[in-house]
């Protein structure tokens, strides 16, 4: 039965969706020997010979790896860097090749997936799948932080890439000049609570990504990973309609 390109690629843990669509237009897919520039090119895993930079794709494996690790500061949330920083990947050692659910920018800390699970990583990443990201975010400002910032959250702050809302935020601390809130989104864009605040006249001093849908960051030290558990990988799934 054929399937699309960048879904086999997914599936196989070779990237997530958009990632294998990249990989297409970067013309680094052939299928029997033939280089690919179709996006919805259609192949059969069972009888085409699938190969990614040279290499023949190996079938995947069983059972998918899921593994969530306490980002630190630092450290950025790809697969792979040109500039040489520290990754996700690297502090995991995993024996097969994982890549991140989404990305976590590299001045914060805190929850993040990695996983070879390809179609989990599209909708979890996708915003109609309405996946909610918490965050405690520590801000600086010229007086204590209230309600109306968290207002302001709520009703929508203009960037540059368009509107954007916190689906929830409060006021967990103030202090004479900021305080600490809880923001939780579901769109994924770049730096988005650090915008969002900057447009309002805050400075984040510290961000941390606590969950990420039903699962959570709990006690799991800074820069400590561990697999995630049969319950906790049943939840995920099923709050982006997968089947286990």
């Amino acid at each position: 039965m054929k399937e699309r390109l960048h879904k086999i690629l997914a599936h196989a843990g070779v990237a997530s969706r958009r990632a294998a669509e990249r990989m297409i237009r970067e013309h680094r897919v052939r299928v029997n020997g033939v280089l690919v520039v179709e996006q919805g090119t259609q192949v059969d895993p069972a009888r085409d010979r699938i190969e990614v930079d040279g290499q023949p794709l190996a079938r995947a494996e069983a059972a998918h790896h899921y593994v969530a690790l306490n980002k630190p500061i630092g450290v950025v949330s790809t697969a792979h860097d040109p500039e040489g920083r520290p990754t996700v990947v690297d502090l995991i050692h995993a024996s097969r090749r994982l890549y991140p659910v989404g990305r976590l920018d590299i001045d914060s800390e805190g929850l993040v997936l990695v996983t070879d699970d390809g179609e989990l990583t599209f909708r979890l990443t996708h915003a109609r799948f309405g996946i909610e990201k918490e965050y405690y975010v520590h801000v600086a400002c010229p007086e204590p932080i209230d309600q109306r910032l968290v207002d302001q959250l709520h009703n929508g702050v203009m960037l540059d890439d368009g509107l954007a809302r916190a689906v929830r935020a409060n006021v967990l601390k103030t202090s004479p000049r900021g305080g600490s809130l809880r923001v939780v989104l579901v769109e994924g864009r770049q730096r988005q609570v650090r915008r969002m605040l900057a447009a309002l006249g805050s400075t984040v001093e510290r961000l941390q990504r606590v969950r990420i849908g039903p699962l959570v960051l709990g006690e799991l030290e800074l820069g400590q990973h561990r697999a995630l558990r049969p319950r906790e990988v049943e939840a995920l799934r099923a709050a982006v309609g997968l089947e286990t």
